[in-house]
Parts: structure tokens; C-alpha cells; sequence
């Protein structure tokens, strides 16, 4: 999808861009909580060099809590799905989210649009992590991610507020009964290259917000509303022991 595409394409500028450092490299770990009434399933993705995580998808129910522990280096995206249940023949599948294989192991695949996303590149040893949590391929649950300890500029990302009720209808993911579910890009909903900031819009000088990027922006000023978004949106953070990753925070 146009979303997801353009997606990919900022994530491996993002990555390709952290400078390399010298000394140990250190672990990180990742603590996932949900606060959520209902039960996430998270996924995790890891970048063209990284080693995938300990598990690349796991139930979360409401008030639980897990970790993983991430390798040095390490570059990836994280999400949650929900709305998730098994068909009679044992197929795993999401409403939002989605990973497409059928189990709750993402292994190796990305969620579907829409979906937030937390991404992240750490850094080797004195180097910095960069993060962010985007909502360029839409909006399916509220994320918030904090760096535990560190140095630096280690703030707060995320989008916090449930952005359901705000959907514009023509951007609507609804579910059983109507009820709004997620949220799309605009970019994923019309393919529009001002809304996919492609083609004549393909760079930051053509590319700017749009009234529905707005719209996610005004909500979540601490996530990417769309491609060009990297000054309010990517957050760094030196030697951070471990990152909290809250869904419904």
C-alpha cells in the first residue's frame, strides 16, 4: 500500500542516518504493558540487519505486562493488533493490524495499515537511539513510549488519545455493529501523491501537513502525522537501560 511503502522508505533514511560510535554496546529491553480494556496482540518487525526479537508477536491482556530484550544495534518497528480470534480451521487473524500469517508470530511481516507504530534504531554503545512513533500508515490504537534512564533528549512519544471518535468518515476502519475501529492515512485511503508525499510532492519543500494530517497532529503532537513530520516527531536518547511501551497509556 502507498502508506506503507512511504513508510518503509523514511524508516530506512532514519536508520541509514544514525552515526556509529565506539565502545561496548549494551542491550535494551523492551517492558509492554496494556491498559487497555481489551486484549493486544503486539508484533514486532525488525530492520534489513537486525536479528528478529525473541518473539515477533504475543497476546497481551488487559493489565498484563511483558518484556523483550532487544540485541545491540537493533532497528524495528513495533505495533499492537486487536480485534483478534481464530477461524475454525486455526487461522490466527486481526481486525487491525493485521500480520497476514495466519499465527500470532508475525515472523518477519508487517502489520496491515492502519496501524501505530513505534519505531526505533539504537545506537552502539555511547551512541543515541532514535525513536518515534508514527502514525503515517494510519491510527489503530493509542501507544505510549518512554525511555527508562538514559541521557539526553529522552522524552516522551506517542499518541495517547483514542482517535476513533475523530475519524473522518471517509478515513472510517469500521468493525461488527459500525463501530469505528481504526483510523487510515489519507494517503492509504485516496493514493493522492500529495497525500503520499510521491511523485511532485516527494519532497519535504512540496510535501507538507494536509487537513487530515492535521487532524492526527493536533491530537498526538509527539507522533508523525505524516512523512515529513521529523521535527516535532523523532526523539533521541543515549543509554536508556530499557523503554516502557504502553498501549491505552
Amino acid at each position: 500500500m502507498p502508506g506503507n511503502d512511504l513508510l518503509e522508505a523514511r524508516a530506512s533514511t532514519l536508520i541509514c542516518s544514525v552515526p556509529l560510535f565506539s565502545g561496548a554496546a549494551a542491550s535494551v529491553t523492551f517492558k509492554f504493558s496494556n491498559k487497555c480494556s481489551y486484549t493486544v496482540w503486539a508484533g514486532t518487525l525488525s530492520g534489513a540487519n537486525s536479528s528478529p526479537l525473541p518473539q515477533t508477536g504475543f497476546q497481551l491482556p488487559p493489565g498484563s505486562s511483558s518484556s523483550l530484550a532487544a540485541p545491540p544495534a537493533w532497528s524495528g518497528r513495533i505495533w499492537g493488533r486487536s480485534f483478534c480470534s481464530t477461524d475454525a480451521s486455526g487461522r490466527f487473524s486481526c481486525l487491525t493490524g493485521d500480520c497476514g500469517t495466519g499465527r500470532v508470530s508475525c515472523d518477519g511481516a508487517g502489520g496491515a495499515p492502519p496501524a501505530t507504530l513505534f519505531e526505533i534504531t539504537l545506537g552502539s554503545g555511547g551512541g543515541k537511539d532514535f525513536y518515534d512513533v508514527s502514525l503515517v500508515d494510519g491510527y489503530n490504537l493509542p501507544i505510549g513510549v518512554a525511555p527508562v534512564g538514559g541521557t539526553g533528549d529522552c522524552r516522551k512519544a506517542g499518541c495517547r488519545w483514542d482517535l476513533d471518535g475523530q475519524c473522518p468518515q471517509e478515513l472510517a476502519v469500521r468493525g461488527p455493529g459500525g463501530a469505528v475501529v481504526a483510523c487510515k492515512s489519507a494517503c492509504e485511503a485516496f493514493g493522492d501523491p500529495r497525500y503520499c508525499c510521491s511523485g511532485a510532492y516527494g519532497t519535504p519543500a512540496t510535501c507538507g501537513p494536509t487537513n487530515y494530517s492535521e487532524i492526527f497532529k493536533s491530537a498526538c503532537p509527539d507522533a508523525y502525522s505524516y512523512a515529513y513530520d521529523d521535527r516535532t516527531s523523532t526523539f533521541t536518547c543515549a543509554g536508556p537501560e530499557s523503554y516502557a511501551v504502553t498501549f491505552c497509556p
